[in-house]
């Protein structure tokens, strides 16, 4: 994968001086970081590759988005592989500071998803299916301890909420504003909700998922 402007060698002395910027605590992260970063960037790779708007084979730092999925599959890696709970955090800080996204490196997201804006976003440690869509102020949370179980295809629209016990059926759309809150959904639908809080499920018409993905 090429990346933009830097190169390999470059991404990674940049996100070095991120760090001794963000956290001036005197800890050399390079072995770590230079362990993990091929593994990150292909997971991240994965995503840009199947997303239809980004240009396949090709990863800007200065993307916003693009960058935050890097981060955050990083500080993922790292987790997986090492317990290295310092420099995961300091991933998982500089993304919450750049990028105005809660996702923490335990939480495992799905091979591909994608973020149309990431400010506000919070993602609790729930289950998430592949080809997700995320937009600004969207929340997956738990409720007494149930986390949610979304299903395949799930695109949460600005300011939708997912929380507690919930089974989000595979391709079900949560309509802005609407909060699904200790219910099921049906798959193929939009979710709506009305003044009182009831959900209102209507069919899909078309394939929405297809305007954002390669399949």
């Amino acid at each position: 994968m090429d990346i933009v402007h830097l190169g390999r060698s470059g991404l990674l002395r940049y996100l070095e001086n991120q760090l001794n910027s963000f956290f001036p605590d005197g800890k050399n992260s390079r072995d770590v970081l230079e362990k993990y970063i091929d593994e990150a960037l292909v997971r991240t790779g994965n995503c840009i590759n199947r997303v239809k708007m980004w240009t396949p084979d090709k990863f800007n730092y200065l993307h916003s988005t693009q960058y935050c999925m890097f981060l955050y599959y990083l500080s993922n890696s790292i987790h997986r592989n090492e317990h290295q709970p310092d420099i995961c955090t300091k991933l998982f800080y500089l993304n919450k500071a750049l990028n105005g996204i809660d996702l923490f490196y335990e939480i495992e997201m799905p091979p591909v998803f994608f973020i149309g804006h990431s400010v506000g976003i919070v993602l609790a440690k729930a289950t998430y299916g592949n080809y997700l869509v995320l937009y600004q102020n969207s929340t997956v949370g738990k409720n007494h301890g149930a986390a949610p179980v979304l299903g395949e295809g799930v695109i949460m629209y600005p300011n939708s909420a997912i929380i507690g016990d919930c089974k989000v059926a595979d391709r079900s759309v949560i309509s802005q504003g609407v909060s699904v809150i200790s219910r099921d959904t049906q798959a193929n639908s939009l979710v709506f909700q009305k003044d009182g809080g009831e959900l209102v499920f209507k069919k899909d018409q078309r394939d929405i998922l297809a305007d954002f993905f390669r399949f």
